[in-house]
Protein backbone atom coordinates (compact mmCIF):
# COMPACT_ATOMS: atom_id res chain seq x y z
CA UNK A 1 0.00 0.00 0.00
CA UNK A 2 1.40 3.46 -0.24
CA UNK A 3 3.08 4.88 2.37
CA UNK A 4 1.79 8.29 3.46
CA UNK A 5 4.19 11.63 3.17
CA UNK A 6 4.27 11.98 7.05
CA UNK A 7 6.16 8.75 7.02
CA UNK A 8 9.06 10.55 5.12
CA UNK A 9 12.56 11.11 6.78
CA UNK A 10 14.94 13.91 6.25
CA UNK A 11 17.99 11.25 6.00
CA UNK A 12 18.72 7.33 5.88
CA UNK A 13 19.79 6.63 9.37
CA UNK A 14 16.45 8.05 10.53
CA UNK A 15 13.91 6.10 7.28
CA UNK A 16 16.07 2.97 8.02
CA UNK A 17 15.43 2.91 12.40
CA UNK A 18 11.56 4.29 11.03
CA UNK A 19 11.66 1.08 8.68
CA UNK A 20 12.67 -1.26 11.77
CA UNK A 21 10.53 0.21 14.39
CA UNK A 22 7.35 -0.60 12.37
CA UNK A 23 8.38 -3.78 11.45
CA UNK A 24 9.44 -4.98 14.77
CA UNK A 25 5.75 -3.25 15.55
CA UNK A 26 4.00 -5.49 13.32
CA UNK A 27 5.90 -8.59 13.75
CA UNK A 28 6.00 -9.76 17.76
CA UNK A 29 5.09 -13.24 17.04
CA UNK A 30 8.18 -13.96 14.85
CA UNK A 31 10.16 -11.70 16.86
CA UNK A 32 8.95 -14.44 20.32
CA UNK A 33 9.80 -17.30 17.90
CA UNK A 34 13.79 -16.55 17.34
CA UNK A 35 13.84 -15.01 20.91
CA UNK A 36 12.71 -19.15 21.77
CA UNK A 37 14.78 -20.49 19.59
CA UNK A 38 18.23 -18.60 20.52
CA UNK A 39 18.18 -21.19 23.31
CA UNK A 40 18.76 -23.75 21.00
CA UNK A 41 20.25 -22.58 17.90
CA UNK A 42 22.70 -20.05 17.84
CA UNK A 43 21.28 -16.74 16.58
CA UNK A 44 18.01 -19.29 16.47
CA UNK A 45 18.24 -20.34 13.34
CA UNK A 46 19.87 -23.17 11.64
CA UNK A 47 20.94 -21.46 8.13
CA UNK A 48 23.41 -18.21 8.09
CA UNK A 49 21.40 -16.41 4.86
CA UNK A 50 18.44 -16.41 6.33
CA UNK A 51 18.81 -13.72 8.97
CA UNK A 52 18.36 -10.43 9.06
CA UNK A 53 18.08 -7.54 11.56
CA UNK A 54 16.14 -7.03 13.66
CA UNK A 55 15.00 -10.77 13.42
CA UNK A 56 13.57 -12.82 10.24
CA UNK A 57 10.07 -13.44 9.43
CA UNK A 58 8.58 -16.71 10.41
CA UNK A 59 6.97 -18.55 7.43
CA UNK A 60 4.36 -20.71 8.73
CA UNK A 61 2.74 -21.69 5.30
CA UNK A 62 3.16 -20.84 1.39
CA UNK A 63 0.59 -21.48 -0.93
CA UNK A 64 1.28 -20.80 -4.65
CA UNK A 65 3.14 -17.67 -4.87
CA UNK A 66 2.35 -16.44 -1.75
CA UNK A 67 4.15 -16.80 1.93
CA UNK A 68 1.98 -16.38 4.99
CA UNK A 69 4.05 -15.57 8.24
CA UNK A 70 3.31 -16.15 11.96
CA UNK A 71 1.67 -12.39 12.52
CA UNK A 72 -0.83 -13.23 9.64
CA UNK A 73 0.75 -11.08 7.12
CA UNK A 74 0.55 -12.70 2.92
CA UNK A 75 3.27 -11.70 0.81
CA UNK A 76 4.07 -12.19 -2.64
CA UNK A 77 7.59 -14.73 -2.89
CA UNK A 78 10.03 -12.88 -4.84
CA UNK A 79 12.65 -14.73 -2.80
CA UNK A 80 11.96 -18.10 -4.60
CA UNK A 81 13.68 -19.57 -1.92
CA UNK A 82 17.01 -18.75 -3.26
CA UNK A 83 15.63 -20.59 -7.00
CA UNK A 84 14.85 -23.61 -5.35
CA UNK A 85 10.90 -22.60 -5.02
CA UNK A 86 10.58 -22.34 -8.72
CA UNK A 87 7.24 -24.59 -8.24
CA UNK A 88 5.97 -22.44 -5.98
CA UNK A 89 4.41 -23.82 -2.88
CA UNK A 90 1.43 -26.01 -3.92
CA UNK A 91 2.03 -27.20 -7.36
CA UNK A 92 -0.72 -30.21 -7.85
CA UNK A 93 2.01 -32.27 -10.10
CA UNK A 94 4.86 -31.89 -7.40
CA UNK A 95 2.59 -33.22 -4.43
CA UNK A 96 0.91 -35.78 -6.27
CA UNK A 97 4.13 -37.07 -7.05
CA UNK A 98 5.33 -36.78 -3.80
CA UNK A 99 1.76 -38.35 -1.98
CA UNK A 100 2.47 -41.03 -4.63
CA UNK A 101 6.00 -41.44 -3.26
CA UNK A 102 5.40 -41.75 0.41
CA UNK A 103 2.31 -44.21 -0.15
CA UNK A 104 5.32 -46.64 -1.13
CA UNK A 105 7.51 -46.20 1.31
CA UNK A 106 10.57 -43.25 1.98
CA UNK A 107 14.16 -44.92 2.76
CA UNK A 108 14.01 -48.39 0.72
CA UNK A 109 17.82 -49.05 0.84
CA UNK A 110 17.88 -49.81 -2.05
CA UNK A 111 17.44 -48.69 -6.46
CA UNK A 112 13.96 -46.72 -7.37
CA UNK A 113 11.39 -46.42 -10.24
CA UNK A 114 12.59 -42.77 -10.17
CA UNK A 115 16.43 -42.33 -10.23
CA UNK A 116 17.00 -43.22 -13.66
CA UNK A 117 14.13 -41.31 -15.12
CA UNK A 118 15.39 -38.14 -13.48
CA UNK A 119 18.70 -38.74 -14.68
CA UNK A 120 17.52 -39.44 -17.98
CA UNK A 121 15.02 -35.94 -18.39
CA UNK A 122 18.44 -33.92 -17.34
CA UNK A 123 20.81 -36.30 -19.62
CA UNK A 124 18.24 -35.07 -22.55
CA UNK A 125 17.92 -31.67 -21.23
CA UNK A 126 21.40 -30.53 -20.52
CA UNK A 127 23.83 -30.44 -22.81
CA UNK A 128 27.04 -31.45 -21.08
CA UNK A 129 25.74 -34.47 -19.31
CA UNK A 130 26.46 -37.95 -20.67
CA UNK A 131 25.85 -39.04 -17.17
CA UNK A 132 25.01 -37.89 -14.04
CA UNK A 133 24.80 -38.48 -9.95
CA UNK A 134 22.76 -37.54 -7.68
CA UNK A 135 23.53 -36.19 -4.19
CA UNK A 136 21.61 -33.84 -1.88
CA UNK A 137 22.63 -30.10 -1.99
CA UNK A 138 24.57 -27.88 -4.22
CA UNK A 139 27.11 -27.17 -2.16
CA UNK A 140 27.67 -31.63 -2.07
CA UNK A 141 27.76 -31.61 -6.00
CA UNK A 142 30.04 -28.72 -6.34
CA UNK A 143 32.31 -30.59 -3.22
CA UNK A 144 32.09 -34.24 -5.74
CA UNK A 145 32.64 -32.23 -8.73
CA UNK A 146 36.18 -30.78 -7.26
CA UNK A 147 37.08 -34.06 -6.16
CA UNK A 148 36.38 -35.94 -9.48
CA UNK A 149 38.17 -33.39 -11.32
CA UNK A 150 41.45 -33.92 -8.99
CA UNK A 151 41.35 -37.16 -9.12
CA UNK A 152 40.96 -37.90 -13.22
CA UNK A 153 43.48 -35.41 -13.96
CA UNK A 154 46.18 -35.93 -11.28
CA UNK A 155 46.34 -32.63 -10.46
CA UNK A 156 45.04 -30.64 -7.35
CA UNK A 157 44.12 -26.58 -7.59
CA UNK A 158 40.92 -24.93 -8.41
CA UNK A 159 40.54 -22.20 -10.15
CA UNK A 160 37.57 -19.92 -8.53
CA UNK A 161 36.17 -16.44 -8.78
CA UNK A 162 36.54 -13.76 -6.24
CA UNK A 163 32.81 -12.92 -4.98
CA UNK A 164 31.93 -16.41 -5.98
CA UNK A 165 29.63 -18.67 -4.15
CA UNK A 166 29.68 -22.49 -4.85
CA UNK A 167 27.61 -23.57 -1.68
CA UNK A 168 28.34 -23.70 1.92
CA UNK A 169 31.84 -24.80 1.82
CA UNK A 170 33.11 -22.65 -1.35
CA UNK A 171 32.41 -19.36 -0.25
CA UNK A 172 34.22 -16.55 -1.62
CA UNK A 173 32.53 -12.94 -0.73
CA UNK A 174 35.03 -11.42 0.89
CA UNK A 175 38.40 -13.66 0.00
CA UNK A 176 38.20 -16.87 1.33
CA UNK A 177 35.41 -17.89 3.78
CA UNK A 178 37.07 -19.37 7.23
CA UNK A 179 34.62 -22.73 6.93
CA UNK A 180 35.76 -23.35 3.24
CA UNK A 181 37.10 -27.00 2.24
CA UNK A 182 40.78 -26.86 2.27
CA UNK A 183 41.40 -27.06 -1.47
CA UNK A 184 44.33 -25.68 -2.93
CA UNK A 185 42.03 -22.22 -5.13
CA UNK A 186 43.59 -19.88 -7.41
CA UNK A 187 41.36 -16.78 -7.31
CA UNK A 188 40.40 -15.10 -10.35
CA UNK A 189 38.38 -12.03 -11.26
CA UNK A 190 34.86 -12.57 -13.16
CA UNK A 191 34.79 -11.43 -16.30
CA UNK A 192 38.27 -10.58 -16.20
CA UNK A 193 39.41 -12.09 -19.86
CA UNK A 194 43.27 -11.30 -19.61
CA UNK A 195 43.83 -11.90 -16.27
CA UNK A 196 41.97 -14.82 -15.88
CA UNK A 197 43.95 -16.34 -19.02
CA UNK A 198 47.39 -15.29 -17.57
CA UNK A 199 46.43 -17.05 -14.44
CA UNK A 200 45.38 -20.10 -16.33
CA UNK A 201 48.50 -20.41 -18.01
CA UNK A 202 50.41 -19.88 -14.97
CA UNK A 203 49.28 -22.50 -12.74
CA UNK A 204 48.21 -25.09 -15.91
CA UNK A 205 50.27 -27.97 -14.79
CA UNK A 206 48.48 -27.84 -11.61
CA UNK A 207 45.20 -26.80 -12.25
CA UNK A 208 42.42 -29.51 -11.53
CA UNK A 209 39.60 -27.35 -12.97
CA UNK A 210 38.09 -23.96 -13.45
CA UNK A 211 34.69 -23.23 -11.85
CA UNK A 212 32.65 -21.07 -12.19
CA UNK A 213 28.82 -19.89 -12.82
CA UNK A 214 28.04 -18.56 -15.87
CA UNK A 215 25.87 -16.17 -14.07
CA UNK A 216 26.95 -15.26 -10.61
CA UNK A 217 23.91 -15.60 -7.97
CA UNK A 218 24.90 -14.97 -4.70
CA UNK A 219 27.82 -12.78 -6.43
CA UNK A 220 24.88 -10.28 -7.95
CA UNK A 221 23.39 -11.63 -10.72
CA UNK A 222 26.09 -10.56 -12.91
CA UNK A 223 26.53 -12.59 -16.01
CA UNK A 224 29.80 -13.91 -17.52
CA UNK A 225 30.37 -12.06 -20.65
CA UNK A 226 30.87 -14.17 -24.10
CA UNK A 227 33.78 -13.75 -24.78
CA UNK A 228 35.22 -14.57 -21.05
CA UNK A 229 33.00 -17.65 -21.27
CA UNK A 230 34.81 -18.57 -24.66
CA UNK A 231 38.37 -17.90 -23.51
CA UNK A 232 37.51 -20.63 -20.27
CA UNK A 233 36.38 -22.95 -22.63
CA UNK A 234 39.12 -22.47 -25.02
CA UNK A 235 42.28 -22.64 -22.32
CA UNK A 236 41.03 -25.48 -20.75
CA UNK A 237 40.81 -27.83 -23.64
CA UNK A 238 44.09 -26.28 -24.34
CA UNK A 239 45.30 -27.19 -21.41
CA UNK A 240 43.16 -30.32 -20.47
CA UNK A 241 41.42 -28.59 -17.17
CA UNK A 242 38.33 -29.50 -16.78
CA UNK A 243 35.47 -26.81 -17.01
CA UNK A 244 33.15 -26.77 -14.41
CA UNK A 245 29.74 -24.85 -14.81
CA UNK A 246 27.74 -24.22 -11.66
CA UNK A 247 24.39 -24.12 -12.84
CA UNK A 248 22.44 -24.76 -9.26
CA UNK A 249 20.36 -21.48 -10.44
CA UNK A 250 21.48 -20.56 -13.88
CA UNK A 251 20.00 -23.82 -15.23
CA UNK A 252 16.54 -22.66 -15.08
CA UNK A 253 17.37 -19.99 -17.17
CA UNK A 254 16.86 -21.67 -20.80
CA UNK A 255 15.22 -24.97 -21.16
CA UNK A 256 19.25 -26.47 -21.39
CA UNK A 257 20.48 -24.12 -19.18
CA UNK A 258 22.44 -21.27 -19.54
CA UNK A 259 25.10 -23.84 -21.47
CA UNK A 260 22.75 -23.84 -23.85
CA UNK A 261 21.82 -20.48 -24.17
CA UNK A 262 25.99 -19.34 -24.43
CA UNK A 263 26.43 -22.48 -26.38
CA UNK A 264 29.96 -23.29 -24.66
CA UNK A 265 29.81 -26.71 -22.68
CA UNK A 266 31.92 -27.60 -19.86
CA UNK A 267 33.18 -30.31 -19.04
CA UNK A 268 31.09 -30.87 -15.82
CA UNK A 269 28.10 -29.39 -14.42
CA UNK A 270 26.54 -29.09 -11.20
CA UNK A 271 22.71 -28.76 -10.24
CA UNK A 272 20.73 -28.62 -7.18
CA UNK A 273 17.96 -26.08 -5.55
CA UNK A 274 14.82 -26.36 -7.78
CA UNK A 275 15.73 -29.68 -9.61
CA UNK A 276 14.31 -31.88 -6.37
CA UNK A 277 10.56 -30.36 -6.96
CA UNK A 278 11.34 -28.18 -4.26
CA UNK A 279 12.72 -31.04 -2.16
CA UNK A 280 16.32 -31.51 -0.72
CA UNK A 281 18.90 -32.10 -4.26
CA UNK A 282 21.79 -31.84 -5.67
CA UNK A 283 23.50 -33.42 -8.89
CA UNK A 284 26.52 -33.85 -10.75
CA UNK A 285 27.11 -34.40 -13.90
CA UNK A 286 29.25 -34.90 -17.46
CA UNK A 287 31.50 -36.27 -20.27
CA UNK A 288 31.93 -40.10 -20.36
CA UNK A 289 35.43 -40.23 -19.56
CA UNK A 290 34.96 -38.63 -16.24
CA UNK A 291 31.30 -39.97 -14.71
CA UNK A 292 32.31 -43.77 -15.92
CA UNK A 293 35.39 -43.51 -12.98
CA UNK A 294 32.15 -43.58 -10.74
CA UNK A 295 31.07 -47.04 -12.36
CA UNK A 296 31.43 -49.33 -9.19
CA UNK A 297 31.33 -52.61 -11.40
CA UNK A 298 34.94 -51.23 -12.56
CA UNK A 299 38.24 -51.75 -10.71
CA UNK A 300 39.54 -48.50 -9.15
CA UNK A 301 35.83 -46.88 -9.24
CA UNK A 302 35.59 -43.64 -7.39
CA UNK A 303 33.58 -43.96 -4.14
CA UNK A 304 30.44 -41.89 -3.88
CA UNK A 305 27.74 -42.47 -1.45
CA UNK A 306 25.27 -40.58 0.51
CA UNK A 307 22.26 -42.25 2.47
CA UNK A 308 19.45 -39.67 0.72
CA UNK A 309 21.56 -39.06 -2.97
CA UNK A 310 18.34 -41.39 -4.45
CA UNK A 311 15.89 -40.49 -1.79
CA UNK A 312 12.36 -41.80 -3.09
CA UNK A 313 10.07 -38.31 -2.40
CA UNK A 314 13.06 -36.04 -3.99
CA UNK A 315 13.20 -38.17 -6.99
CA UNK A 316 9.58 -38.80 -7.50
CA UNK A 317 9.11 -34.67 -6.97
CA UNK A 318 12.32 -33.95 -9.37
CA UNK A 319 10.49 -36.46 -12.45
CA UNK A 320 7.24 -34.54 -11.84
CA UNK A 321 8.68 -30.83 -12.22
CA UNK A 322 10.91 -31.34 -15.27
CA UNK A 323 8.52 -33.98 -17.04
CA UNK A 324 5.05 -31.82 -16.74
CA UNK A 325 5.89 -28.52 -14.75
CA UNK A 326 8.85 -26.98 -15.79
CA UNK A 327 9.08 -28.01 -19.70
CA UNK A 328 11.10 -26.47 -22.35
CA UNK A 329 8.17 -23.95 -23.38
CA UNK A 330 7.78 -22.85 -19.43
CA UNK A 331 11.71 -22.27 -18.95
CA UNK A 332 11.32 -19.75 -21.94
CA UNK A 333 8.49 -17.91 -20.70
CA UNK A 334 9.54 -17.64 -17.26
CA UNK A 335 12.68 -16.15 -18.54
CA UNK A 336 11.13 -13.91 -20.46
CA UNK A 337 9.03 -12.79 -17.64
CA UNK A 338 11.81 -11.86 -15.67
CA UNK A 339 13.28 -10.16 -18.46
CA UNK A 340 9.98 -7.84 -18.73
CA UNK A 341 9.84 -7.69 -15.40
CA UNK A 342 14.25 -6.27 -14.92
CA UNK A 343 13.20 -3.85 -17.64
CA UNK A 344 10.66 -2.44 -15.48
CA UNK A 345 12.10 -2.19 -12.66
CA UNK A 346 14.99 -0.29 -14.37
CA UNK A 347 12.69 2.15 -16.26
CA UNK A 348 11.32 3.05 -12.72
CA UNK A 349 14.41 4.11 -11.11
CA UNK A 350 15.94 5.87 -14.49
CA UNK A 351 12.49 7.62 -14.78
CA UNK A 352 13.03 8.84 -10.56
CA UNK A 353 16.05 9.55 -10.94
CA UNK A 354 17.18 6.82 -8.28
CA UNK A 355 20.34 5.65 -8.71
CA UNK A 356 19.82 1.63 -8.58
CA UNK A 357 20.15 -0.59 -10.73
CA UNK A 358 18.39 -4.46 -11.47
CA UNK A 359 21.32 -6.45 -12.69
CA UNK A 360 20.24 -10.45 -14.24
CA UNK A 361 18.90 -12.73 -16.50
CA UNK A 362 15.75 -14.69 -17.09
CA UNK A 363 14.01 -15.00 -13.90
CA UNK A 364 17.01 -14.32 -11.69
CA UNK A 365 17.92 -10.98 -10.80
CA UNK A 366 19.73 -8.52 -8.32
CA UNK A 367 19.17 -5.10 -7.50
CA UNK A 368 22.28 -2.74 -6.81
CA UNK A 369 22.11 0.20 -5.01
CA UNK A 370 24.06 2.29 -7.22
CA UNK A 371 23.92 2.75 -11.24
CA UNK A 372 27.98 2.28 -11.89
CA UNK A 373 28.85 -0.39 -14.69
CA UNK A 374 28.67 -3.89 -12.83
CA UNK A 375 30.90 -7.03 -14.11
CA UNK A 376 32.30 -8.56 -11.14
CA UNK A 377 31.27 -8.60 -7.43
CA UNK A 378 33.63 -5.76 -6.53
CA UNK A 379 31.86 -3.36 -8.66
CA UNK A 380 28.64 -3.68 -6.53
CA UNK A 381 29.90 -3.62 -2.60
CA UNK A 382 27.50 -3.55 -0.23
CA UNK A 383 25.49 -0.80 0.96
CA UNK A 384 23.78 -1.81 4.27
CA UNK A 385 21.72 0.74 5.33
CA UNK A 386 20.09 1.21 1.62
CA UNK A 387 20.16 -2.74 1.34
CA UNK A 388 17.73 -2.70 4.91
CA UNK A 389 15.78 0.10 4.30
CA UNK A 390 14.54 -1.51 0.76
CA UNK A 391 13.91 -4.42 1.88
CA UNK A 392 11.82 -3.85 5.23
CA UNK A 393 9.94 -1.13 3.40
CA UNK A 394 9.10 -3.94 0.34
CA UNK A 395 8.20 -6.64 2.85
CA UNK A 396 5.68 -3.55 4.10
CA UNK A 397 3.79 -3.29 0.67
CA UNK A 398 3.68 -7.44 1.08
CA UNK A 399 6.97 -8.08 -1.10
CA UNK A 400 9.22 -10.50 0.05
CA UNK A 401 12.90 -10.96 -0.82
CA UNK A 402 16.53 -10.49 0.39
CA UNK A 403 18.27 -8.53 2.26
CA UNK A 404 20.74 -7.96 -0.38
CA UNK A 405 18.17 -7.21 -3.08
CA UNK A 406 17.69 -11.32 -4.92
CA UNK A 407 14.93 -11.44 -6.62
CA UNK A 408 13.50 -14.80 -8.06
CA UNK A 409 10.37 -15.43 -9.59
CA UNK A 410 8.30 -18.69 -9.38
CA UNK A 411 5.96 -20.25 -11.65
CA UNK A 412 2.72 -18.90 -9.78
CA UNK A 413 3.31 -15.47 -10.34
CA UNK A 414 1.48 -13.93 -12.73
CA UNK A 415 1.51 -10.46 -14.64
CA UNK A 416 -0.67 -8.67 -11.71
CA UNK A 417 1.50 -9.98 -9.02
CA UNK A 418 4.76 -8.32 -11.05
CA UNK A 419 1.83 -4.92 -11.61
CA UNK A 420 1.73 -4.89 -7.99
CA UNK A 421 5.99 -5.35 -7.43
CA UNK A 422 6.43 -2.45 -9.28
CA UNK A 423 4.07 0.17 -8.17
CA UNK A 424 6.00 -1.09 -4.44
CA UNK A 425 8.89 -0.06 -5.86
CA UNK A 426 7.37 3.22 -7.19
CA UNK A 427 5.99 4.25 -4.22
CA UNK A 428 9.51 3.58 -2.58
CA UNK A 429 11.11 5.76 -4.82
CA UNK A 430 8.83 8.31 -4.24
CA UNK A 431 8.33 8.52 -0.76
CA UNK A 432 12.32 8.15 -0.41
CA UNK A 433 13.56 9.36 -3.26
CA UNK A 434 15.14 12.39 -1.66
CA UNK A 435 17.63 10.69 0.65
CA UNK A 436 18.19 7.95 -2.26
CA UNK A 437 19.68 10.78 -4.63
CA UNK A 438 21.35 12.09 -2.45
Amino acid sequence: MPIEPARRNATLQSAVEDAERRYVAANPNSRARVERAEAVMPGGSTRTILHFSPFPLTIVKGVGATLHDADGHVYLDYLGEYTAGLYGHSNPAILNAVRTALDSGITLGGPNLYEAELAALMCQRFPSLDLVRFCNSGTEANLNAFCAARAVTGRGKILLFNGAYHGGCFTFANGPGAMNAPFDVVLADYNDLDGTRALIRAHAEDLAAVALEPMMGAGGAIPAGPEFLAMLREETERHRIVLVFDEVMTSRLAPGGLQEATGVIPDMTTFGKYLGGGLTFGAFGGRHWIMDRFDARKPGALGHSGTYNNNVLTMAAGVAGLREVFTPKAAIALSEAGDRLRARLNAVFQERRVPFQVMGRGSINCVHFHDRPIRRPQDAPARPELQTLFQLEMIERGIYLARRGFITLCLPLTEADHDRFVAAVEDFCDVHGAILRQ
